[in-house]
């Protein structure tokens, strides 16, 4: 769960940009343009992280400004007996269910379906949406970004063979008993053993917060 300073500040900088984009006088404009670099400092200053990087966060090209609203992130789950699909991580060394942003143009199926074969090297079907999560109440690394995050469960075409992808060092099939050191920023224990659950129970209704 994030703290709740980082929630609050998170919350501020949102409803400034709002302001800015929907104000149409000069004055409020103002106060809005100086609680959004003050909810920037203050995130700079709970995340530990250079107020440039924080800043670039909001640019226009990386973030369209205006009204705004979570980042979607997608995940696919293959599982191969009790083994689940997992990919290293080239950024921290770590092990994550494969996915990434959800890009614009395709849906959010799609979008896990190409990130599986972008990491894994395999073709995957999108079976069912098992879980959406709100990144921000979970128990992962906290961001100063907001997050849906998209659980799908996967299934493979016969005959593949996985192979690491440009973003991913490695990539293996885990028991979910015994997973490698996660990427808690993307992904939990939590979530492989809920897509578990559910390939156990197909009926039960899908995970959210």
């Amino acid at each position: 769960m994030e703290n709740i300073w980082l929630q609050a500040v998170k919350r501020i900088h949102a409803i400034a940009e709002t302001g800015r984009e929907f104000s149409h006088n000069e004055y409020d404009l103002e106060r809005y343009q100086d609680i959004s670099t003050l909810a920037q400092q203050l995130l700079a200053s709970l995340a530990n992280t250079p107020l440039t990087a924080i800043e670039n966060l909001f640019r226009p090209d990386v973030d369209d400004g205006g009204y705004i609203t979570p980042k979607i992130d997608v995940r696919g789950v293959v599982f191969k007996d009790k083994r689940v699909l997992l990919v290293k991580e080239k950024i921290d060394g770590l092990w994550s269910l494969p996915g990434g942003y959800a890009d614009l143009g395709l849906s959010a199926a799609e979008n896990t379906e190409k990130e599986v074969f972008e990491e894994a090297g395999i073709i995957v079907k999108a079976s069912h949406l098992y879980a959406v999560r709100h990144k921000a109440k979970g128990e992962y690394t906290p961001d100063i970004r907001d997050f849906y995050k998209l659980f799908f469960l996967c299934e493979a075409l016969p005959e593949q063979e996985i192979k690491a992808g440009m973003e991913t060092d490695d990539v293996g099939y885990f028991s979910i008993d015994d997973l490698p050191p996660l990427s808690k920023g993307r992904v939990i224990a939590t979530d492989i053993h809920h897509a578990w659950e559910f390939v156990c129970n197909p009926a039960r209704p899908t995970l959210f917060d």
